[in-house]
Order: structure tokens, then sequence, then C-alpha cells
């Protein structure tokens, strides 16, 4: 496979190397977190589809404080989720899955996740049974809660670097399961041509796209 623009990556890493590093760490440390903390995650991530990351983080830090997300209803949820596209189906969606993870009047998503062998299986759940997430969010919230090292986060802004260094000859609009799986597998083989890993591959483009290292 010839890969394009190697050098170029290569130094970009180098400069960002600790700060994405920094970042994991961080993403590892939140897993020790509480559950309402690993629920907000999964929020975040069902807000994220053609929205901009910080305008839905900023919603989920306001839903958090006001204690909507864990108790209110879908207008109450809808109303805080300002800029974020299709509020309307977010808003359920994030309903539907505290529905999901609630016990008692309590969120427990923690024990849902270490029933999990390893993260494919995880992702495969997560896909099948939390509505709006896909394999790109499914991929995200484990990457935000420190599972990463076998999953990716497929969005534009990785596309468009994978299809930049010729990792993929083109840019799949609607991108399938089969697609996804199939430019995993290839992104996986560049990042170990490359020597980066898939989980600051995908930080590393994503700097580069914006100008930093978010989540």
């Amino acid at each position: 496979m010839y890969y394009k623009d190697l050098d170029y990556l290569k130094q970009a890493y180098s400069q960002r190397k600790e700060i994405i590093q920094n970042r994991l760490k961080y993403f590892k440390s939140v897993w020790n977190e509480d559950e309402k903390r690993i629920f907000a995650e999964l929020c975040f991530c069902l807000l994220t589809p053609q929205s901009k990351a910080k305008l839905c983080d900023a919603a989920i830090q306001n839903l958090v404080k006001t204690n909507l997300l864990f108790t209110g209803k879908e207008q109450d949820i809808k109303d805080y989720l300002i800029g974020v596209r299709f509020n309307n189906n977010k808003s359920r969606y994030i309903t539907e899955a505290r529905n999901m993870f609630t016990k008692d009047g309590k969120i427990f998503i923690k024990d849902k996740i270490k029933q999990f062998d390893n993260e494919l299986e995880l992702r495969n759940w997560l896909v099948e049974n939390v509505n709006g997430i896909g394999l790109k969010e499914a991929g995200h919230f484990m990457r935000n809660i420190g599972m990463y090292e076998n999953v990716s986060i497929l969005d534009r802004h990785i596309l468009k670097n994978l299809h930049k260094h010729g990792v993929i000859d083109e840019i799949p609009n609607p991108l399938t399961k089969k697609q996804y799986l199939e430019i995993e597998e290839k992104m996986k083989l560049f990042c170990k041509e490359v020597g980066i890993g898939i989980e600051e591959i995908d930080l590393l483009f994503w700097s580069e796209e914006t100008g930093e290292v978010f989540k």
C-alpha cells in the first residue's frame, strides 16, 4: 500500500504527542468517576452526529448542572440543546437511554459495560440496543471512557484525512456498516505502518482539522 504525506503526519504527531497522550490518560481516568459521569458521556455522544462537539459538550454540562439530564422530560432536555441538530430525536434518545440504564431510581451503566469480554462486543451491543448510537458514536463513547485500543471513530474529519493519506480511495457517503468495518481495518494497518496508535491518530486528525485536541 502506498501512503501519502507520511513525513508531514509524523512531524505533526511529534509536535502534539504529549498533548494527545495526556488527553488519552484523562479519558482513562473518566472510568473511575461515578455512574452519572459515564452516562453523561454517553449522552454527549448521542448529541454529536452532525453537530459541533463543543456545543454538545456545553449542552450536556448545563443539563448536568440543572440535574435535568437525570430527571428531565424530553421537552426539558430539548430546551437545553441549543445549536444541536435534530434536537427532537436526540432529546428522546437521551430519555430512552436513561430509562435503559436506570434501576431503582438510580443510573447504573458501569455494570452493563463490564459484562463484555472485549471492546468489539461492547460496541456491537451499544449499536444494537441504544437508540441513536451507531458504530461511530459507540466508538466515540468508548474512547471517551478510556476503552479505545481497538475501535475507531470514523467521522468526516477522520475520513477526510484517511483519504488525504491514501488509506482509502474515496469517502463513502453514506457510510454503510460494511464499509465502516472495512475502513477501520485499513486504518489499523495504516496506524501500524506509521507507528501511531489508532486512538492517537484519531485525536491527531481531529486536531489537524480543528486546531485543538478536544474529545
